[in-house]
């Protein structure tokens, strides 16, 4: 089995990310209109397990890309704005910064340094690891559960 292409893989979970701000705002409006609370729960979850599959994705094409540092920052930083995930996803493929393959994967001696080797590994063995990366994503999505809400951390 193969891994999805970096930029269907990129378009997909940035075009998820926007729609899960959807689900949020809409939750927040209802709990502070007071409407209804019951669906916070639900759409912070959602969002924020789909916020962290967004950044490891990104992190992921940032490696294999090689992005600049202000290119793959602009990409993590985009799913804390509303929305913004989207516009960058359209200005990365436009612009030719979304490959159509994964370099690490077709070019294994391409890799430079610590991070293209566990890219490499993990495009070698895309099943085993996609399922390290979503307990990985898990885990950190339950440490935040218990953390509570963002507003609550400071």
């Amino acid at each position: 089995m193969t891994p999805p292409a970096p930029r269907p893989l990129f378009r997909v979970t940035a075009l998820a990310e926007a729609v899960t701000w959807t689900l949020l705002l809409v939750a927040m409006a209802l709990k502070y209109t007071g409407v209804t609370e019951a669906l916070m729960p639900l759409a912070g979850g959602v969002h924020g397990f789909v916020f962290l599959c967004y950044a490891a994705v990104s992190l992921a094409v940032w490696i294999d890309a090689r992005w600049s540092v202000g290119r793959g920052l602009l990409a993590l930083g985009a799913a804390v704005v509303p929305y913004a995930t989207v516009p960058v996803e359209r200005s990365y493929d436009r612009a030719g910064f979304l490959p159509g393959r994964w370099r690490l994967r077709e070019s294994p001696e391409s890799a430079r340094g610590p991070a293209d080797g566990v890219l490499r590994t993990v495009l070698h063995r895309p099943v085993p690891s996609a399922l390290v990366v979503l307990a990985l994503v898990s885990v950190v999505f339950v440490l935040l559960l218990q953390a509570g809400p963002p507003t609550q951390w400071f």
